[in-house]
This record gives structure tokens, sequence and C-alpha cells, in this order.
């Protein structure tokens, strides 16, 4: 598949100053196969290192629970001391979907590590955030609340029994609060001015927790106006969201309502309360939800910057912040020069960006991978400060080339060419699968552009994106299909000496063409789906382009007849009837849509060659 499956998770350990501990317990996660350390960052004052890692959620779990093991071997809590809230040797353990896995996932890695924590280690664990069982526990401020020297107590209540692992104190290790929540994106937008006030007025304006409301502004800076304060006793009830006064707590929460919130939530969400509301001041909600930001001076840059933290890019990303925070900056006189991304960012608030700048431009979001991402860096200005590096910076970025697939043309056409039976017909056939699904992502973002066929504009754009989607991943069908060849010549190389050899061996063999046989049926489906986007191109794309939908067709079909080649030429040797026959019987039907297919997409083309 094009997305690959990845898992990011952030353990938070009770040891920031003693290296050669960080070093050992990072080392038990990284001693995991397939677990990727990507950042350690420790703090002295705090007395906390925040490690980041990375790995398919079949490991990542492995890796964080050895992690666990180790630091509760070598860190004693009874001596801990630093600055920032803790109450366990790992203190949080926090997974968070990259690419390719949704929140339920890391849900279900949370929970089914506290349980093993719990259980082996024998550790009482906590569950917070979207891992949670009860809602009173998303919050990690209110499960940590009282921190390490709270926990004798604190265990001893019914209601604070753990979600998993025993309800006593263990002075040496704590409590492990594990969780699952979505990527912190660390973001910052830079202005041309060194006045922390100016990026602090931006800063307030988009922080979901808002700011206090002024009116009467003097300046287009926000806090040269008049606060607002509520006064009941006076009859002054100020709307934070129209400024209007209203002479009652009713008629303020009945202009509310109209607005779709109440004054109850409104006062709630800002940690006020009806009966001691007198003198404070009306606050509003900021721009964005889960947004968190703050101006502040960066000496070494000579520039203020709106530090932000993006606790959910799926409701508010970088773009969004940035295009609001440009027309507030003009408004003020100022001008945001770009942006930076601090540590890693996620490839899909990536591709939203991209998208998002393409379709502003008038152009077609079904772009290359590469070219959207260099669109989100261009439009973001991510290189502001410094280089930014795609490869190393944007998180879960798809890796369609292969060894094959990174050659030159020429080069590709040689290997081919050897006295090697692989890459072969089933990496040929995937190959010119990939082209078919190309030429029609081109027709549909050419006709996409031509201001005659606006009306087709959002068709043409979800056919292209869906075809540069099929068309990656017959990419890595090019160097799959060799791989899954080398698997069962490489069952053929197992020994045989013994009765027990040989039938592992066969067995091996067995296995192995069934994935060399599911690896081109893979290529035959894509190579449908190529042909199907060809046959919308030769139908709605611009005349000009039939041929080039024509092509598209043909090319895919010869894909698809290469690959079912392929899969029944790996049949014979499977030696599982029931499973050979549910193969066939999917080859047939690929092949009677193929046909269906290939003869509309011929009628239109001979339809716009005969005019």
């Amino acid at each position: 598949m094009l997305t690959q499956k990845l898992v990011e998770c952030v353990p938070n350990i009770s040891e920031g100053r003693d290296r050669e501990k960080i070093d050992e317990i990072v080392a038990a996660a990284a001693a995991v196969g397939g677990v990727e350390v990507l950042d350690v960052d420790p703090g002295i004052e705090t007395n906390r290192t925040v490690i980041t890692l990375l790995g398919s959620p079949e490991v990542i779990a492995e890796g964080a629970f050895q992690l666990i093991r180790r630091a509760s071997e070598l860190i004693d809590m009874s001596k801990h001391q630093g600055a920032h809230a803790r109450h366990g040797a790992t203190d949080v353990c926090p997974f968070v979907p990259v690419s390719g896995v949704s929140m339920e996932d890391c849900v279900e890695i949370a929970r089914g590590l506290g349980e093993r924590v719990g259980s082996e280690l024998n550790f009482p664990v906590f569950l917070y955030e979207n891992a949670a069982l009860r809602d009173e526990r998303r919050s990690l401020a209110d499960v940590r609340k009282g921190e390490y020297e709270a926990l004798a107590e604190k265990l001893s209540d019914p209601n604070w029994a753990p979600d998993h692992g025993p309800a006593k104190f263990l002075p040496r290790t704590g409590v492990v609060t594990i969780g699952a929540r979505e990527f912190l994106i660390a973001y910052n937008i830079n202005l041309n001015t060194k006045n922390k006030s100016q990026a602090n007025d931006l800063a307030m304006e988009i922080r979901e927790k808002g700011r206090a409301v002024r009116v009467e502004q003097k300046t287009p800076y926000y806090s040269s106006g008049r606060l607002l304060r509520y006064s009941p006793a006076s009859g002054i009830w100020p709307s934070a969201i129209s400024t209007a006064v209203f002479a009652t707590s009713d008629d303020l929460d009945k202009h509310y309502q109209e607005e779709g919130t109440t004054l109850a939530e409104e006062l709630e969400f800002h940690g006020q309360a009806i009966g001691s509301i007198e003198g404070e001041f009306v606050m509003k909600r900021g721009r964005f939800e889960h947004c968190r930001a703050v101006g502040w001076v960066i000496p070494e840059y000579g520039r203020a910057q709106i530090s932000i933290n993006l606790t959910n890019f799926h409701v508010t990303n970088m773009h969004d912040v940035l295009e609001e925070c440009r027309r507030m900056a003009t408004k003020r006189g100022l001008v945001v020069t770009g942006s930076e991304v601090v540590g890693l960012v996620p490839f899909e608030a990536m591709r939203e960006a991209g998208e998002y700048y393409l379709r502003e431009q008038g152009s077609s979001a079904g772009a290359p991978v590469i070219d959207l991402m260099n669109t989100a860096v261009q439009s973001l200005g991510l290189a502001d400060l410094g280089d930014f590096s795609i490869d190393k910076s944007v998180l879960g970025l798809p890796k369609v080339g292969g060894n094959l697939t990174s050659m030159g043309v020429s080069s590709f056409t040689d290997e081919v060419s050897r006295d090697s039976a692989a890459p072969g017909g089933g990496s040929i056939a995937a190959l010119v699968g990939s082209l078919g699904a190309a030429l029609a992502a081109m027709v549909c973002s050419i006709t996409h552009g031509k201001k005659k066929y606006r009306k087709r504009r959002a068709r043409m754009e979800e056919i292209s994106i869906e075809a540069q989607r099929i068309k990656d991943q017959l990419i890595i069908a090019v160097d799959a299909d060799t791989d899954a060849f080398n698997v069962v010549l490489e069952a053929m190389g197992l020994p045989q000496e013994t009765d027990q050899e040989k039938c592992a061996r066969a067995e091996a063999i067995r296995e192995g063409y069934k994935q060399a046989t599911r690896v081109p049926l893979d290529t035959a489906r894509l190579c449908l789906e190529a042909m199907k986007l060809a046959l919308i191109a030769a139908e709605d794309g611009l005349p000009a382009g039939v041929t080039d939908a024509g092509v598209a067709g043909l090319v895919s079909r010869a894909g698809l007849e290469g690959a079912i080649y392929n899969v029944r030429v790996n049949l014979p040797e499977v030696g599982d009837e029931e499973w050979v026959g549910k193969v066939q019987s999917q080859i047939d039907r690929l092949l009677e849509e193929a046909e269906s297919i290939s003869r509309s997409i011929r009628s239109h083309v001979e339809e716009e060659l005969h005019v």
C-alpha cells in the first residue's frame, strides 16, 4: 500500500540529568526490531526526558513496554526532584497516529499496553486522553493532580482505583499513565518585528483560549481598546460575541443561544462563575480550536515569533493559522516572513497544506506527492530561517520508489533484459499500469485548468487525486513483484535433509507461491481501477486529451492482463484447490470487466477521431 502504517510513541521519563541512565532506557526500546528512536530531549531543570519513538503498530507497543520496564529498574521516584509535574518513573506514554492508522488503532494499542504493564510488571496504570476508560480521566492534569506525593492516599481511594494493575502505592515506580492522542505540531510564525507585544497581540487572537474583550480600539492593535467588564449590579451584561450590552443574564443567554452557545457554556469555558462575575472581564474565545499560542522574541533570529502548538491538525492546520496571521499582520503594518516547524510534522498535515495552496492557485490538488510537499514548504515559508528537509522532517512520508523504480529508464530496461528471472513480467505489468494511471491523472488535471470545463473541476480533481494514488501503489508493486518471487526462491533453497525439513520446505514454497500470486492479483485490480479512471478521462476530459486517455486505457489493460498471466502461472504450485478456485473466479471477473471498459474507451476515442 502507498501509506505505511506508523505510530509515534512519546514516553516521558522522570530522569533528565543522568545521561547514562537515559541512554540505557532508550536502548531498551531501540533493541526492539522495527522501532526507530527519532529524538531524545532531556531537561536538567525538569529532571525529565521526552523520548520520541516511531514504528508500526505491531512493534511500537513492545518498544514502549521494554522502555517502561527498564525505566522502573533505573529510576527511583522516592528520590526524584524536578520542576515538571510527575507521578511515575515512566510518567506518561502516549501513542499518536502518524500514517495509515486511526485514533481507534492507537487507543487499542494503548489499552493493550496498559493491561500488559499492569499484569506482567504489576504496576498501577491509568489510561488517559482518548484511551481513557472513564470520562473523568481523559485530562492528564486531572489524573496527575497531586503528583507523586499524593499517590499513597489517592490509590487508597476506590474512586481512583487504577485501570490496570494493583491499587497500591509503589514508592520506587509510582504509576504509569498511558494514552492515545493526536499529533502535536510545534509551529512558529515569523514576523518582521522584534516587539514581543505585537506578536502576542496576534497570538491571543488565534489561540483557542482567547482573550479579554475590548472595544473602541484606537489603533489596529487590539490592546489599544477599552476592556469590557460584567456589572450585574448595574444591569450590564456585555456579549463576548457582538459586544452588545444586555440588561439581564437571561437576555444575554438568549443572544448566545441564537449564536449556537449559552452563557453557562461561555463562562465555564473561561473558568468563570455567574455568581461571582461582578467586575470580571468579558472573555471571548479565540479564532481556532486546538490551538495554543503565545508571542515571544528569539534573539538569535533577531525577530519575534508567534509560538503555536496545534494539538489536532485535522481541525486546525498550519495553513489555517498562517493565513489568518497574514491577514491580521497586514492590518497592523506587519509582515509574516515565513514559518518554521519545530521537530517533525505529519505527512497528512503537509499534504492538506499543499492541496489547500494548489486550490487557492486554481490548480488541481491531484498532483504527485513531491509536488504537494514542495508547494506546502514554499507556501508556508518553511525555509525562512533555515533549510527544511522534506525527507527528514515529514513523518510518514510515503516511500514510493524502490530499488528498481529508483533507477533511470535506461538502467531499468537494461536490468529487465539481463539473464535473471526477476524483474520480469509482473514488474513490467505494474509499471505499465502506473503509466496508465499517470496519463489519466494528466488528462484530468489539464481539463481542470481549462475555464471552458470549470463545471467539471471538482470531478476532474477528484479523479486526478485517485489516479495519483493508484499510480503510486502500482509503482510500489514494481519492486513488490520481484520481492515476492524472491520469497519463492528463498523457500526453494531451504534444507531438505530430513522428512521434517522436507515438509517445512514444501509448506514454505506453497506459501511463497501464494504471496507471489497475491502481488500480481493486486496489480491486476489496481490496473482495472486505472482503466476506470481512463474511461472517465475519455468521457469527460477535454477532447484534445482523448487519445492520451485511450493510451491510458490500453496500457492499463496490458498491465492487467500481464499481471493475470503471472497469477495463473503460479496457481498450479499452490496446492490449495479451494484457494485457487477463489482466485480463478476473481480473474474471470477482472477480465470480463476489463473487456467492457476497453470497448467503452475505444468507442469514445474512435468517435472523437472521426469527428
